[in-house]
C-alpha cells in the first residue's frame, strides 16, 4: 500500500430521493468528489441486509447485498418500474436522517413490483448458478422467514429449523416464487454495485470493504451451516461473543452472536471463510477484518447471561487460519482492525500476518499517559483514522472530551482553541507516517455529535441514520481537501 488518502462514508449515507444512500446516480457524483478531491479510496461499512436495529455489523447474511441499496431511478430506467410509482412514496422527512420504519414498509413492495416486470429470465438463471453457493440457502432462508412472521431461525418449527431433508424439499415448492424474488434482488444489488465500482476503479478510486468478525445468529449463514458454530444438539448456542468489562463498561458488552467451532473450520482448512473473504473481495478492492485480536482469543459468555461479566478468553485460531487466508488468496488486500487492549500475543499474530494495523487520532490524547495512537509513535505500515464509524465526530469529540485531553490535543497541534479542530485532526492524521489517512465525511464537514453513525452498545435512536445532502459534495472543499492531500504526499 502506497502513501494515500481516503474518505469514509457509508453508502447508507448517500444522499438520495429514496429515504437512503443507493447505487444511484448521487453515489457516481460520491465518486467524482473523491478523484476531485484527490482521493484514492473510499471505505464503506458492511454492504449486507441489515436486521433488527438496522446495524450493517448484524446482517441476514454475509455474502448477500442490501436491498436498501438498489437504486429505483436506475430501475424506472429499465422499465422496470414507473416513476410515478416511487414518487407516491414518502420516503422520510428529514434529508439528513433515515427512516428505517418507512423504508422497511414500502422498499420491498417497490421491488416485488419491478420483479413482476422482469422479463431477462436468462440473466437471472445465470447469477444463479454463479452464486449458488450462498444465494439458495439466503434466498429460501428469507422466504421461510417471511412466512413465519419474520420469527428468528431458531424459533421456526423443528423440522425446518433443523433442516431436515423432507422439510427442505417442501419449502424449497411452497416458496418458489420468493425465492425466485429474493434471488432477483440480489441479482439487482450486484449489477448496479458491479457499475459503480468499475466507474470508481476507472476514476482511480479502490474501494475499501469492511467483513465483521461474526455473523449474527438470525443469518442464512449459521442455519445453513450449524457444524460450523457453537451451537448444541438443538442449535442453541453454548456461548456467544462479547467483550469483558473495562473502564468504559462495568458489565462488558454482550454481543450475543454464536461463536465459531475454530477446530471443525480448521479440519478443511477454513473453507467457508476462504469462500467468505473471496465473495467480499470481489465486491471491493480493500477488507478490513473486523474485531481481528478476536483471532487471537475470544471472549466467551455463556448463552442466556445478561452481561458479558462471567464471560472467558478462549483461544482463537491465529497463524492457522491467517496462513489458510493467505495462502488461498495470495496478496489480497486486508486491513487488520486491531483497536482495543491488545496482548503481546495479538501483537505477534499482526505482525507474522503483514496486514496493516489501525490507528485512531481520538484515542491518541489521553492526559494520563503517553499512547500508541500519538502520530509520533507510528510506523509506514498502518492505517490512521481521525475516528471510525464507532466514535463520536472531531466536533462532537471536543464537545464531550474531558478538558485536560481536549488541552493536550490542541497543545500537540499548535492549535490556540477547538474552532479549526477537525482540521488539526486532519492535518495529523494527512501528515502521519502512515501509510494510509482515512477520514470520515463527517470531519471534513465539521458537523457535531448529531451526524455520529453509531454510538456501541447502544440499540435505536440516530444510529446508522446519518445521510450527507447533496449540497455539502461542494467543489470548494473538494478543493481544499485535494490541496492538503497534495500537501502531505498524498496525491493521486
Amino acid at each position: 500500500m502506497t502513501r494515500a488518502a481516503g474518505v469514509l462514508l457509508p453508502v447508507s449515507s448517500l444522499p438520495s430521493k429514496y429515504g437512503i444512500g443507493t447505487f444511484g446516480k448521487a453515489a457516481y457524483k460520491w465518486v467524482d468528489f473523491l478523484a476531485e478531491a484527490g482521493q484514492k479510496y473510499w471505505q464503506v461499512l458492511p454492504l449486507g441486509p441489515t436486521s433488527y436495529g438496522d446495524s450493517p455489523y448484524q446482517s441476514f447474511s454475509a455474502f448477500a447485498g442490501n436491498p436498501y441499496f438498489v437504486d429505483l431511478e436506475f430501475l424506472c430506467e429499465q422499465g422496470l418500474l414507473k416513476k410515478g410509482r416511487c414518487k407516491k412514496v414518502k420516503w422520510g422527512e428529514s434529508k439528513t436522517q433515515v427512516d428505517y420504519g418507512t423504508i422497511y414498509e414500502h422498499r420491498e413492495k417497490v421491488l416485488r413490483k419491478a420483479f413482476s416486470n422482469f422479463t431477462d429470465k436468462k440473466a437471472l438463471e445465470k447469477f444463479r448458478k454463479k452464486n449458488a453457493g450462498w444465494v439458495e440457502d439466503y434466498a429460501l432462508y428469507m422466504a421461510v422467514k417471511a412466512q413465519m412472521g419474520l420469527r428468528a431461525w431458531n424459533e421456526w418449527e423443528e423440522d425446518i429449523r433443523m433442516r431436515r431433508p423432507e422439510a427442505l424439499k417442501k419449502w424449497k415448492v411452497k416458496c418458489a416464487e420468493d425465492i425466485e424474488y429474493h434471488i432477483f434482488v440480489q441479482y439487482l444489488f450486484f449489477e448496479q454495485w458491479t457499475k459503480l465500482k468499475k466507474y470508481a476503479n476507472e476514476k482511480g478510486i479502490s474501494i475499501i470493504g469492511d467483513a465483521p468478525i461474526y455473523v449474527a445468529m438470525d443469518s442464512a449463514d449459521v442455519w445453513a451451516n450449524p457444524g460450523l458454530f457453537q451451537l448444541d444438539e438443538n442449535n442453541v448456542p453454548t456461548e456467544v461473543a462479547g467483550c469483558p468489562p473495562d473502564a468504559f463498561s462495568e458489565d462488558g458488552q454482550l454481543w450475543g452472536n454464536p461463536l465459531y467451532r475454530w477446530d471443525e473450520m480448521e479440519k478443511d482448512g477454513f473453507q467457508w471463510w476462504i469462500k467468505r473473504l473471496k465473495a467480499n473481495l470481489t465486491l471491493v478492492d480493500v477488507l478490513r477484518i473486523d474485531h481481528f485480536r478476536g483471532l487471537e482469543s475470544y471472549y466467551a459468555i455463556p448463552y442466556g447471561d445478561e452481561t458479558a461479566r462471567n464471560g472467558r478468553w478462549r483461544q482463537g485460531p491465529g497463524m492457522a487460519f491467517v496462513g489458510a487466508v493467505n495462502k488461498a488468496l495470495g496478496n489480497a488486500n486486508i486491513i487488520a482492525e486491531d483497536l482495543g487492549y491488545l496482548t503481546p500475543a495479538v501483537k505477534r499474530l499482526l505482525k507474522s500476518s503483514g496486514y496493516p494495523g489501525m490507528k485512531v487520532l481520538e484515542f491518541a490524547f489521553d492526559s494520563r499517559e503517553e499512547s500508541d495512537y500519538m502520530p509520533h509513535n507510528y510506523q509506514n505500515h498502518c492505517v490512521v483514522y481521525t475516528g471510525t464509524h464507532d466514535n463520536d465526530t472531531v466536533r462532537g469529540w471536543f464537545s464531550t472530551a474531558g478538558p485536560e485531553d481536549v488541552a493536550l490535543a490542541l497543545e500537540y497541534m499548535g492549535l490556540p482553541d477547538d474552532t479549526d479542530g477537525n482540521w488539526g485532526f486532519i492535518r495529523a492524521a494527512l501528515g502521519s507516517v502512515a501509510d494510509l489517512a482515512v477520514v470520515p465525511m463527517q470531519d471534513y464537514l465539521n458537523l457535531g455529535s448529531e451526524a455520529r453513525i453509531n454510538t456501541p452498545s447502544t440499540l435505536g435512536g440516530n444510529n446508522w441514520r446519518w445521510r450527507m445532502t447533496k449540497d455539502q459534495m461542494d467543489m470548494a472543499l473538494a478543493q481544499k481537501m485535494a490541496r492538503l492531500t497534495k500537501l502531505y504526499g498524498r496525491d493521486r
